[in-house]
């Protein structure tokens, strides 16, 4: 994923990344490669640079404005900045340009995230649209609306419809998990991760919550071991570095 630049008001001086310039020179040489201004923009984004991410999108889409492609970059730039008000926005019009189904399920994601009922209305087109192959993303984003306004039992039975389409789904276990966490129903919520991180021994957020989980249980060494896995799986997971601290783990 990524984007665009104003070669014009850019100064090829030594204090430019050298990455940065070999980038920069090769859309001065080849100005119309949108390929060469998403590698740009993914140059910034993995520097978690995303203000510059940002704006190198926009000066694409001031040229090309009905690019949905660069609409749903800026979306996700936004959303990964947390700005989802401008990601929403634009997702909105990606979507007006172009309704691909990837672009409504992360309109659609985005939408239950902020308990805006027009998440099910995604939803709901995703699951009319049988060719597009989304049932499962329409039961995962309609439990995630009713996860994030509060009707948890409601939201487990769309996580478990969705795991059953496809069991290797870790982000309906997590979900799912979560909704049980909230519900105090620690030791079912437990059961739920394992089989997530049985199904992806990688997937972090799983060890994190069953973390999360034995602390609720008072196991506190489970807790400790649950959070160090996620923290070497991905050495910046902050909230599992807070939860280490908290536990007086450095």
């Amino acid at each position: 994923m990524v984007t665009s630049c104003n070669n014009n008001a850019v100064e090829t001086d030594h204090t430019i990344p050298e990455q940065e310039k070999q980038l920069r020179d090769l859309i001065s040489q080849y100005p119309d490669s949108l390929l060469l201004k998403e590698n740009l923009i993914q140059y910034f984004r993995e520097n978690s640079n995303y203000g510059q991410a940002i704006t190198e999108t926009a000066n694409t889409l001031k040229k090309d404005s009905l690019n949905d492609r660069f609409l749903d970059i800026k979306a996700t730039l936004h959303f990964e900045n947390g700005d989802t008000i401008n990601a929403i926005k634009a997702f909105e019009k990606a979507i007006s340009i172009n309704p691909q189904p990837e672009y409504i399920i992360s309109l659609g994601s985005l939408y239950a995230q902020t308990k805006n009922p027009m998440a099910l209305a995604m939803a709901d087109a995703l699951s009319q649209a049988p060719a597009a192959n989304t049932q499962k993303q329409a039961l995962f984003i309609k439990g995630l609306y009713f996860s994030y306004t509060g009707d948890k039992i409601k939201a487990i039975t769309f996580f478990d419809s969705c795991l059953k389409m496809d069991y290797r789904n870790v982000l309906a276990y997590r979900e799912k998990a979560i909704c049980l966490y909230d519900l105090n129903k620690y030791a079912m919520a437990l059961d739920v991760l394992e089989k997530a991180v049985a199904v992806q021994n990688t997937f972090d957020e799983g060890y994190y919550w069953m973390g999360r989980c034995y602390e609720k249980l008072d196991k506190r060494k489970e807790a400790i071991d649950n959070y160090q896995l996620a923290l070497q799986i991905d050495p910046n997971y902050v909230e599992a570095k807070d939860a280490l601290g908290r536990l007086g783990i450095k």
